[in-house]
């Protein structure tokens, strides 16, 4: 299979056509998406949560990502594959080019950070030194102690404004892609309308070019709270398989998410 690009993406922005990633974590399962028409993969921090039994992100370590991307990457050898930097493994310049090339080397395609504006100059550098970047706005799971809990954010004006603010501001510093988590879906239709670059949406409606779920979410298997965004595809097909095919259909069509998985 020809492998899949950050030009492919956007020419799909560019074209109208949306798609659909998901997050693996071991080879078996990259292997299966892979073979079900899935060309976006990310190897998330979330892995802390549905993988190692954390109540948050914030325990998984760099080690940890870097095992898991290998993994992933044997299965799924032609997927542009996104990786998740973990919490304080970026906090200066110098450890973020140290952190990205351990990704790099472990197959990722593209890293993946959690921020706005005062990430900027890293992520110049980053493009500078040929490391791709996708930025992650919205809710950031990786600041939870900051916000409070998991909350929609971008609800007034203001913080709405400041949040594509900060969007155009790592569009400028290099960015090639963008996570928008847990914002309205007028806020979405900002963003994505404005960037130039293709933007993913988890909990940001169906405005966006590409959607993102948590595989576990995709499946139903996420114990506890489920998210308002998540939509449960195996229980409607009953079979793994079909459930992806569901799923990256429902995307490509605009049915998913609907109404009862967004924000408003």
């Amino acid at each position: 299979m020809k492998p899949t690009t950050v030009s492919t993406l956007l020419q799909w922005k560019k074209s109208g056509q949306k798609f659909a990633s998901i997050t693996a974590y071991d080879f078996s399962f990259a292997r299966l998406f892979a073979d079900e028409g899935i060309q976006v993969m990310l190897v998330g921090d979330s892995l802390g949560m549905v993988v190692q039994g954390h109540d948050s992100t914030l325990p998984v370590t760099l080690a940890d990502i870097v095992y898991h991307t290998q993994a992933v990457r044997r299965g799924a050898p032609s997927a542009l594959l996104l990786a998740d930097l973990p919490f304080m493994t970026y906090a200066t310049p110098e450890q973020t080019f140290a952190s990205a090339a351990e990704l790099m080397r472990a197959g990722a395609n593209m890293i993946k950070l959690e921020g706005g504006k005062w990430l900027c100059e890293t992520v110049k550098q980053l493009t500078e030194r040929a490391v791709p970047v996708c930025g992650h706005l919205g809710l950031t799971p990786q600041s939870v102690n900051v916000f409070g809990g998991y909350k929609v954010q971008g609800r007034s004006s203001e913080a709405a404004d400041a949040l594509l603010a900060d969007a155009l501001a790592l569009e400028a510093a290099g960015a090639q892609m963008l996570v928008l988590e847990c914002v309205p879906v007028a806020l979405a239709q900002r963003v994505t309308d404005t960037l130039t670059i293709p933007v993913i949406g988890i909990g940001a409606g169906n405005v966006t070019d590409g959607q993102i779920l948590v595989m576990h979410d995709a499946f139903g298997i996420t114990g506890g709270h489920i998210p308002k965004f998540a939509k449960n595809f195996l229980a409607e097909t009953g079979d793994m398989r079909a459930a992806v095919r569901q799923y990256d259909a429902e995307v490509k069509a605009g049915t998913y998410p609907a109404d009862e998985h967004s924000f408003y």
